[in-house]
């Protein structure tokens, strides 16, 4: 008896290819992978159902990941070839606003700058488990930094326990930093958080968190480094 095998993932974005798509996982992070083939022969009743529920679910999902924004290299060739952002030191105090060239790589060159869940989470857009990667420096001073170009992103006294499992911020640092797109996956229309300087994907920014904006900016954590105040 064929029994497929359904795990899941949560929103994000990724570029693939739809020949064979197939649902895994690695430890920490959500992805998508399509390295198998969909089984074409099912023998028995039992089996004929177990594989049409599979290919009904592969079908949801294929719709599903053609309507999701792309990252990496698509949606970064049609972005500025510099940007300007604003410069903070450690301790959050603002230096200056400056026009950088925009940083673009390689994904060979991000693989070897980048852990294997940074790269994923950032590049590919996919999004790590919730309490996998707990924030130790959750209540000390300093600067959550883009992990790709360091590009200061959120600020810790923007920080607040969100009960979600992953570090959330009621503001970015300074909105010149990031970007904010329209992701559309998964049937949701939701808001993308993006650094502004090399597109690191960052996370979503919902309407639910406190005073005073009312936002909730939800990131992964491996898509930032914390620059603990001195």
């Amino acid at each position: 008896m064929f029994v497929p095998e359904l795990i899941l993932r949560l929103p994000c974005r990724s570029v693939t290819s739809w020949d064979s798509p197939t649902l895994n996982i690695r430890p920490n992070v959500f992805t998508l992978n399509e390295n198998d083939k969909i089984p074409t022969v099912l023998l028995g009743r039992r089996s004929f159902v177990a594989g049409s529920v599979a290919l009904g679910v592969i079908l949801a999902w294929r719709f599903t990941e053609r309507n999701r924004p792309l990252h990496a290299d698509v949606e970064s060739a049609g972005l500025p070839n510099s940007v300007t952002i604003v410069e903070f030191t450690d301790v959050g105090q603002r230096i200056s606003t400056v026009t950088v060239d925009r940083i673009v790589k390689t994904e060979a060159e991000w693989k070897k700058q980048l852990s294997s869940d940074s790269f994923e989470i950032t590049r590919h857009a996919a999004t790590e488990r919730p309490y996998t990667n707990e924030d130790p420096n959750a209540h000390q001073k300093g600067v959550f930094r883009c992990i790709c170009c360091d590009t200061a992103l959120f600020n810790s006294d923007a920080k607040f326990d969100s009960g979600t499992g992953w570090p959330s911020f009621w503001a970015p640092i300074a909105k010149e930093n990031i970007r904010e797109t329209i992701d559309s996956s998964l049937g949701m229309v939701r808001t993308e958080v993006s650094c502004w300087r090399c597109d690191a994907h960052l996370g979503h920014v919902f309407d639910d968190g406190p005073r005073p904006t009312g936002l909730r900016y939800c990131m992964n954590s491996v898509a930032m480094r914390f620059a603990k105040a001195k």
